[in-house]
């Protein structure tokens, strides 16, 4: 499994509308063959802060992701709600469930 986290720090002014920004983005990467999990929080400590949590089967599912056309076209749905590049944490696990992970810690 190929796990992702990704937090994106967003302009207070799309806190409200980031989710309708990304819909789209979210529909066709939970449709993607070899996606097992996809999810958006908020964070706990800033509501500003949206965290995409992803799960592929293996390497070649996630670089599949990375590289397709909607990936591009999330990034530019995204870029003029975000302040900064988002900050992405990965984490390949050997295993098929979650509780292969282990303990992940954000910072």
């Amino acid at each position: 499994m190929y796990f992702i986290v990704v937090k994106f720090q967003v302009k207070p002014e799309f806190t409200d509308s980031f989710m309708d920004r990304v819909a789209e983005f979210t529909r066709t990467t939970r449709a993607e063959e070899g996606n097992l999990f996809f999810d958006w929080s908020t964070s706990v400590e800033d509501p500003n802060e949206f965290v995409l949590v992803e799960g592929f089967r293996d390497d070649e599912a996630a670089a599949t992701h990375v590289n397709g056309p909607h990936f591009a076209a999330g990034l530019e749905a995204m870029r003029p709600a975000l302040v900064s590049t988002p900050k992405i944490i990965s984490r390949k696990v050997d295993g098929q469930g979650w509780e292969e992970m282990g303990e992940l810690k954000i910072d």
